[in-house]
């Protein structure tokens, strides 16, 4: 059996847990909790680690031949991002009976949008990249947060009251999203 490597970061957390990022576990930790445990926890959950490795690793492979997004890439997604989501937010917000702030594009790597409690809403550059399904989904979502600033179940009862669908196209961020978001850490 290969050894699994990690690496631990501690914090002031209750429980432990792992995460696959760029190919590495990441275990997060609370303080107190000795490396044998640590240890006992990554054997423990040894198939989960090497089934999401091998994922990592096909996807990786898969990604080869995309090319990386130049900072030109990335301001020309942004222009473009300007051009069409004002509409669509406003299409939106009108389908929810909402309001909104300022509307904001940003080329992110842990976000694909936000919304504050002032009602600003913030969208990722990258989503020009996805079926525009994908982008009225994450519309949709965050402008559900100007009824609820949550993920209860009124929340989705709200988004999924707009696209039925949506739960398709949010899977379809999760599978493909960090995809397009290593394409612009290679460019």
């Amino acid at each position: 059996m290969d050894e699994i490597r990690y690496r631990v970061i501690r914090s002031n957390r209750k429980t432990m847990s792992g995460t696959i990022k760029d190919g590495i576990l990441e275990v997060r930790a609370p303080r107190y909790v000795s490396d044998e445990e640590i240890k006992d926890f990554v054997l423990s959950h040894r198939a989960w680690i090497e089934k999401h490795m091998a994922k990592y690793k096909e996807m990786e492979e898969k990604e080869k031949g995309e090319p990386g997004l130049t900072m030109d890439d990335v301001r020309t997604l942004a222009d473009e991002a300007l051009k069409v989501i004002p509409s669509k937010v406003k299409f939106y917000a009108e389908k929810l009976g909402v309001t909104y702030g300022r509307i904001t594009v940003r080329n992110q790597t842990t976000k694909w949008g936000s919304c504050t409690a002032k009602g600003n809403l913030n969208f990722n550059c990258l989503l020009m990249l996805a079926p525009s399904e994908v982008l009225d989904s994450v519309i949709v979502h965050e402008l559900a947060h100007r009824k609820h600033m949550n993920h209860s179940k009124q929340f989705y009862e709200e988004v999924l009251g707009v696209l039925p669908d949506y739960h398709k196209w949010d899977k379809w961020l999760k599978d493909n999203g960090g995809s397009l978001i290593r394409r612009m850490k290679r460019g």
